[in-house]
Protein backbone atom coordinates (compact mmCIF):
# COMPACT_ATOMS: atom_id res chain seq x y z
CA UNK A 1 0.00 0.00 0.00
CA UNK A 2 1.40 3.40 -0.98
CA UNK A 3 1.78 6.24 1.53
CA UNK A 4 -1.12 8.12 -0.10
CA UNK A 5 -3.41 5.08 -0.06
CA UNK A 6 -2.49 4.45 3.56
CA UNK A 7 -3.20 8.07 4.50
CA UNK A 8 -6.61 7.94 2.78
CA UNK A 9 -7.51 4.62 4.41
CA UNK A 10 -6.50 5.82 7.88
CA UNK A 11 -8.19 9.16 7.18
CA UNK A 12 -11.47 7.38 6.47
CA UNK A 13 -11.21 5.56 9.81
CA UNK A 14 -10.76 8.93 11.58
CA UNK A 15 -13.67 10.33 9.52
CA UNK A 16 -15.97 7.57 10.78
CA UNK A 17 -14.76 8.23 14.32
CA UNK A 18 -15.68 11.93 14.00
CA UNK A 19 -19.10 11.10 12.50
CA UNK A 20 -19.85 8.72 15.38
CA UNK A 21 -18.89 11.54 17.76
CA UNK A 22 -21.49 13.81 16.09
CA UNK A 23 -24.09 11.08 16.52
CA UNK A 24 -23.35 10.92 20.24
CA UNK A 25 -23.27 14.71 20.64
CA UNK A 26 -25.91 15.91 18.13
CA UNK A 27 -26.14 19.44 19.62
CA UNK A 28 -23.37 20.79 17.38
CA UNK A 29 -25.08 19.51 14.22
CA UNK A 30 -28.49 20.78 15.35
CA UNK A 31 -27.27 24.29 16.13
CA UNK A 32 -25.13 24.49 12.98
CA UNK A 33 -28.33 23.72 11.03
CA UNK A 34 -30.66 26.05 12.94
CA UNK A 35 -28.44 29.11 12.52
CA UNK A 36 -28.59 29.29 8.67
CA UNK A 37 -32.33 28.57 8.74
CA UNK A 38 -32.78 31.57 11.05
CA UNK A 39 -30.75 33.74 8.63
CA UNK A 40 -32.98 32.69 5.73
CA UNK A 41 -36.20 33.43 7.60
CA UNK A 42 -34.87 36.71 9.04
CA UNK A 43 -33.64 38.16 5.75
CA UNK A 44 -36.46 36.73 3.62
CA UNK A 45 -39.35 37.92 5.79
CA UNK A 46 -37.95 40.86 7.81
CA UNK A 47 -35.30 42.66 5.74
CA UNK A 48 -36.09 41.31 2.28
CA UNK A 49 -38.97 43.70 1.59
CA UNK A 50 -36.69 46.72 2.11
CA UNK A 51 -34.00 45.57 -0.35
CA UNK A 52 -35.15 45.78 -3.99
CA UNK A 53 -33.05 43.85 -6.53
CA UNK A 54 -33.33 44.45 -10.27
CA UNK A 55 -33.71 41.42 -12.52
CA UNK A 56 -34.55 38.89 -9.79
CA UNK A 57 -36.37 38.53 -6.46
CA UNK A 58 -34.54 39.21 -3.21
CA UNK A 59 -35.07 35.62 -2.07
CA UNK A 60 -33.39 34.27 -5.21
CA UNK A 61 -30.62 36.85 -4.68
CA UNK A 62 -30.29 35.97 -1.00
CA UNK A 63 -30.09 32.16 -1.01
CA UNK A 64 -26.68 31.78 -2.74
CA UNK A 65 -25.30 34.22 -0.14
CA UNK A 66 -26.79 32.18 2.69
CA UNK A 67 -25.40 28.96 1.21
CA UNK A 68 -21.86 30.36 1.03
CA UNK A 69 -22.11 31.90 4.50
CA UNK A 70 -23.28 28.56 5.86
CA UNK A 71 -20.36 26.51 4.51
CA UNK A 72 -17.91 29.27 5.56
CA UNK A 73 -19.24 29.32 9.12
CA UNK A 74 -19.42 25.50 9.10
CA UNK A 75 -15.68 25.41 8.54
CA UNK A 76 -15.20 26.71 12.09
CA UNK A 77 -16.14 23.23 13.31
CA UNK A 78 -12.78 22.05 11.99
CA UNK A 79 -10.92 24.44 14.29
CA UNK A 80 -13.02 23.46 17.28
CA UNK A 81 -12.69 19.72 16.60
CA UNK A 82 -8.91 19.81 16.23
CA UNK A 83 -8.47 22.00 19.30
CA UNK A 84 -10.66 19.59 21.27
CA UNK A 85 -8.62 16.57 20.16
CA UNK A 86 -5.37 18.33 21.10
CA UNK A 87 -6.68 19.47 24.48
CA UNK A 88 -7.99 16.01 25.40
CA UNK A 89 -4.82 14.23 24.29
CA UNK A 90 -6.56 12.35 21.45
CA UNK A 91 -3.84 13.40 19.02
CA UNK A 92 -1.19 11.98 21.39
CA UNK A 93 -3.05 8.66 21.39
CA UNK A 94 -3.18 8.71 17.58
CA UNK A 95 0.60 9.24 17.49
CA UNK A 96 1.12 5.96 19.39
CA UNK A 97 -0.80 4.01 16.72
CA UNK A 98 0.66 2.65 13.46
CA UNK A 99 -1.26 5.11 11.29
CA UNK A 100 -0.50 7.92 8.87
CA UNK A 101 0.21 11.32 10.46
CA UNK A 102 -1.96 12.97 7.79
CA UNK A 103 -4.98 10.83 8.74
CA UNK A 104 -6.06 13.18 11.54
CA UNK A 105 -6.29 16.18 9.21
CA UNK A 106 -7.84 14.19 6.36
CA UNK A 107 -10.40 12.65 8.71
CA UNK A 108 -11.28 15.98 10.34
CA UNK A 109 -11.79 17.89 7.08
CA UNK A 110 -13.66 14.99 5.43
CA UNK A 111 -16.13 14.56 8.29
CA UNK A 112 -16.74 18.33 8.30
CA UNK A 113 -17.27 18.16 4.53
CA UNK A 114 -19.98 15.51 5.03
CA UNK A 115 -21.51 17.67 7.78
CA UNK A 116 -21.58 20.60 5.35
CA UNK A 117 -23.36 18.48 2.72
CA UNK A 118 -26.08 17.57 5.23
CA UNK A 119 -26.58 21.24 6.16
CA UNK A 120 -26.70 22.21 2.45
CA UNK A 121 -29.52 19.70 1.89
CA UNK A 122 -31.48 21.19 4.80
CA UNK A 123 -30.79 24.71 3.50
CA UNK A 124 -32.00 23.77 0.02
CA UNK A 125 -35.31 22.51 1.39
CA UNK A 126 -35.67 25.68 3.50
CA UNK A 127 -34.95 27.84 0.44
CA UNK A 128 -37.57 26.04 -1.62
CA UNK A 129 -40.12 26.63 1.14
CA UNK A 130 -39.50 30.43 1.15
CA UNK A 131 -39.72 30.71 -2.64
CA UNK A 132 -36.13 30.28 -3.84
CA UNK A 133 -35.49 28.16 -6.91
CA UNK A 134 -32.89 27.07 -9.49
CA UNK A 135 -33.92 28.50 -12.86
CA UNK A 136 -31.25 26.82 -15.00
CA UNK A 137 -30.77 23.20 -16.04
CA UNK A 138 -29.76 20.15 -14.02
CA UNK A 139 -26.08 20.33 -15.02
CA UNK A 140 -25.63 23.95 -13.89
CA UNK A 141 -27.55 23.22 -10.71
CA UNK A 142 -25.19 20.35 -9.84
CA UNK A 143 -22.16 22.44 -10.85
CA UNK A 144 -23.23 25.11 -8.37
CA UNK A 145 -23.51 22.59 -5.55
CA UNK A 146 -20.10 21.09 -6.39
CA UNK A 147 -18.47 24.54 -6.35
CA UNK A 148 -20.13 25.27 -2.99
CA UNK A 149 -18.94 21.98 -1.46
CA UNK A 150 -15.36 22.40 -2.71
CA UNK A 151 -15.26 25.97 -1.37
CA UNK A 152 -16.46 24.75 2.04
CA UNK A 153 -13.75 22.08 2.01
CA UNK A 154 -11.08 24.70 1.24
CA UNK A 155 -12.33 26.90 4.09
CA UNK A 156 -11.97 23.92 6.47
CA UNK A 157 -8.20 23.93 5.86
CA UNK A 158 -8.01 27.60 6.95
CA UNK A 159 -9.85 26.64 10.13
CA UNK A 160 -7.52 23.66 10.60
CA UNK A 161 -4.57 26.05 10.86
CA UNK A 162 -6.48 28.11 13.45
CA UNK A 163 -7.46 25.03 15.48
CA UNK A 164 -3.86 23.79 15.53
CA UNK A 165 -2.48 27.22 16.50
CA UNK A 166 -4.51 27.78 19.67
CA UNK A 167 -4.27 26.04 23.02
CA UNK A 168 -7.92 25.58 24.01
CA UNK A 169 -11.37 24.88 22.59
CA UNK A 170 -12.67 28.17 23.97
CA UNK A 171 -10.09 30.17 22.03
CA UNK A 172 -10.77 28.07 18.90
CA UNK A 173 -14.49 28.90 19.14
CA UNK A 174 -13.75 32.63 19.14
CA UNK A 175 -10.84 32.58 16.69
CA UNK A 176 -12.72 30.26 14.33
CA UNK A 177 -15.60 32.71 13.86
CA UNK A 178 -14.13 36.18 14.36
CA UNK A 179 -12.52 36.40 10.92
CA UNK A 180 -15.64 34.96 9.24
CA UNK A 181 -17.91 37.91 10.04
CA UNK A 182 -16.02 40.67 8.17
CA UNK A 183 -15.22 38.25 5.34
CA UNK A 184 -18.90 37.30 4.96
CA UNK A 185 -20.61 40.64 5.50
CA UNK A 186 -18.08 42.65 3.46
CA UNK A 187 -19.29 40.88 0.33
CA UNK A 188 -22.28 40.65 -2.01
CA UNK A 189 -23.91 37.91 0.07
CA UNK A 190 -26.77 40.04 1.43
CA UNK A 191 -26.72 43.32 -0.53
CA UNK A 192 -25.25 44.34 -3.92
CA UNK A 193 -21.72 45.72 -3.68
CA UNK A 194 -22.95 48.83 -5.54
CA UNK A 195 -24.69 49.91 -2.31
CA UNK A 196 -21.38 50.02 -0.40
CA UNK A 197 -19.14 53.11 -0.14
CA UNK A 198 -16.96 53.52 -3.21
CA UNK A 199 -13.69 52.64 -1.46
CA UNK A 200 -15.20 49.40 -0.13
CA UNK A 201 -16.62 48.15 -3.43
CA UNK A 202 -13.35 46.77 -4.94
CA UNK A 203 -12.55 45.01 -1.65
CA UNK A 204 -16.01 43.40 -1.56
CA UNK A 205 -15.94 42.45 -5.26
CA UNK A 206 -12.54 40.68 -4.97
CA UNK A 207 -13.60 38.94 -1.75
CA UNK A 208 -13.64 35.14 -2.36
CA UNK A 209 -17.07 34.99 -0.71
CA UNK A 210 -18.41 37.41 -3.36
CA UNK A 211 -16.87 35.39 -6.19
CA UNK A 212 -18.47 32.13 -5.06
CA UNK A 213 -21.83 33.82 -4.34
CA UNK A 214 -21.95 35.42 -7.80
CA UNK A 215 -20.90 32.11 -9.39
CA UNK A 216 -23.83 30.35 -7.71
CA UNK A 217 -26.20 33.11 -8.82
CA UNK A 218 -25.01 32.69 -12.41
CA UNK A 219 -25.18 28.89 -12.31
CA UNK A 220 -28.62 28.88 -10.68
CA UNK A 221 -30.19 31.79 -12.57
CA UNK A 222 -30.40 34.04 -9.48
CA UNK A 223 -28.11 36.88 -10.66
CA UNK A 224 -29.22 40.55 -10.64
CA UNK A 225 -28.89 42.88 -13.60
CA UNK A 226 -26.73 45.96 -14.22
CA UNK A 227 -24.65 47.65 -11.55
CA UNK A 228 -26.03 45.38 -8.82
CA UNK A 229 -24.04 42.53 -10.33
CA UNK A 230 -20.75 44.36 -9.68
CA UNK A 231 -18.04 45.50 -12.05
CA UNK A 232 -14.71 44.51 -13.58
CA UNK A 233 -13.08 41.07 -13.73
CA UNK A 234 -14.84 39.68 -10.61
CA UNK A 235 -18.27 40.39 -12.17
CA UNK A 236 -17.30 39.14 -15.65
CA UNK A 237 -15.51 35.93 -14.60
CA UNK A 238 -16.83 34.88 -11.16
CA UNK A 239 -16.46 31.12 -11.72
CA UNK A 240 -12.86 31.35 -12.91
CA UNK A 241 -12.02 33.67 -10.00
CA UNK A 242 -13.71 31.32 -7.52
CA UNK A 243 -11.66 28.36 -8.76
CA UNK A 244 -8.47 30.45 -8.45
CA UNK A 245 -9.39 31.41 -4.89
CA UNK A 246 -10.11 27.77 -3.97
CA UNK A 247 -6.84 26.57 -5.51
CA UNK A 248 -4.87 29.31 -3.72
CA UNK A 249 -6.45 28.47 -0.35
CA UNK A 250 -5.69 24.75 -0.73
CA UNK A 251 -2.11 25.34 -1.97
CA UNK A 252 -1.34 27.65 0.96
CA UNK A 253 -3.25 26.13 3.85
CA UNK A 254 -2.83 22.34 3.35
CA UNK A 255 0.99 22.50 3.77
CA UNK A 256 0.56 25.08 6.54
CA UNK A 257 -1.90 22.78 8.35
CA UNK A 258 0.50 19.84 8.11
CA UNK A 259 3.31 22.00 9.49
CA UNK A 260 1.15 23.27 12.37
CA UNK A 261 0.00 19.70 13.11
CA UNK A 262 3.57 18.47 13.46
CA UNK A 263 4.41 21.32 15.84
CA UNK A 264 1.19 20.92 17.84
CA UNK A 265 1.64 17.14 18.15
CA UNK A 266 5.21 17.64 19.37
CA UNK A 267 4.20 20.04 22.18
Amino acid sequence: MTALAGALTDGWVVTKRNLIKIKRIPDLLIFSTIQPIMFVLLFAFVFGGAIPISGTSYRDFLMPGIFVQTVAFGAAITAIGLADDLQKGIVDRFRTLPMSRAAVLIGRTTSDLLNNIFVIVVMSLTGLLVGWGIHTGFAKGVAGYLLLIIFGYAMSWISAVIGLSVKSVEVAQSAGFIWMFPLTFLSNAFVPTSTLPGWLQPIAEWNPISSVVLSLRDLWGNAPDGAERGSGFPADHPIELSLLWIAAILIIFIPLSISRYRKAAAR
